[in-house]
């Protein structure tokens, strides 16, 4: 197999070549068509969160078993599965025991405490894949392994709100517009400040108005998503919405937060961060896009381009989500 490995240092990704794993009794063998590559990816090159180093990162991952434990019913060879963040848990802590499991005491997560799936293949724990239903195409299946399922616990946080401001137009946000507008909701986008070409697409995805993030909001908000890594936007979003409305950070990692003045939470108004996912959060999220067309834009990359693909996301540089597509070596001429 070939992989994409990060050793730890700065030199970012580079490419290895080792044995095919076997699975162990409740894993599977995946043999990958696409991984997504997320802004978390980002963090752990950053050293910005700890995990296991090396790592082969990815935790969106696309693929067909081609291998199952002796202990697996789930899953047959052939079928086509997708891998998200949340790789194990301790199934035993008091998290796990009333339905929290994604702040489990002991879990293991893809891409970050087990190689993940910038690779040609990977090994998964059975019961935390994810069936994928048959109209979604591997590369646009990718993204909403994170981006979507974090995008969507994020906005089950905003207790029903009705007008909602997303601040950070990527990968996430550009998923959850499209769900959210299909539910009837308003949605205000904030991208970086003179990110004409982003605020465009927002508005072309159904937000009902698009702005930088320096710009006041054009109504008062019910509740705020927070996607991007700056926390400074905690209090400029506490400051549009409204009294008992909701903030809700979404990402990993986040800069400090600045001080503000106690009458920007005066109200009842909430901040509070989303962590990780559930299992139940994926059957109900992929449930809500069978119903609601939801459509990733995706821009391509080859495994072996991978550093190329991290780069451009720390820019700002990608509309929508970049994903790794994975190639055969008969596709490759070897």
């Amino acid at each position: 197999m070939r992989a994409m490995q990060f050793d730890g240092g700065g030199s970012g990704l580079h490419m290895i070549e080792r044995a095919i794993p076997e699975p162990g009794p409740d894993e599977i063998l995946i043999e990958v068509a696409a991984c997504g590559v997320c802004r978390t990816d980002l963090h752990i090159l950053d050293r910005d969160i700890e995990g296991k180093i090396p790592i082969v990162p990815g935790h969106e991952i696309v693929g067909k078993v081609i291998e199952t434990g002796e202990d697996v019913s789930r899953f047959s060879l052939g079928d086509r599965v997708g891998v998200p963040w949340l790789g194990s848990t301790c199934g035993q802590c008091r998290y796990c025991m009333t339905h929290m499991e994604n702040l489990c005491d002991d879990p293991g997560f893809t891409g970050f405490t087990v190689d993940g799936g910038y690779a040609t293949h990977a090994v998964a724990r059975a019961d935390y894949c994810i069936a994928l239903p048959p109209g979604l195409d591997d590369a646009h299946a990718a993204p909403l392994l994170c981006a979507g399922l974090i995008g969507y616990r994020a906005f089950s946080l905003t207790n029903d709100a009705h007008r909602i401001g997303l601040y950070g137009f990527g990968a996430s946000a550009h998923i959850i517009a499209q769900l959210a507008t299909g539910l009837g909701c308003e949605i205000a986008a904030f991208t970086k400040p003179g990110d004409v070409k982003g605020q465009g697409f927002a508005l072309s995805l159904g937000c009902i108005w698009a702005g930088g993030s320096d710009e006041a909001a054009p109504f008062e908000l019910d509740a705020a998503i927070i996607f991007a890594p700056v926390g400074s936007l905690v209090p400029t979003a506490l400051a549009a919405i409204r009294k008992g409305g909701t903030v809700v950070c979404a990402g990993i990692h986040m800069s400090d937060i600045p001080a503000f003045p106690y009458a920007l939470i005066w109200g009842e108004r909430q901040v509070r961060s989303v962590a990780n996912l559930t299992r139940a959060d994926g059957e109900s999220f992929f449930a809500a896009v069978g119903e609601i067309k939801v459509e990733a834009q995706v821009e391509r990359f080859a495994l072996e381009d991978a550093n190329v693909a991290l780069d451009r996301l720390r820019r700002g540089d990608i509309v929508g989500a970049a994903v790794l597509i994975m190639q055969t070596d008969q596709e490759r001429g070897e």
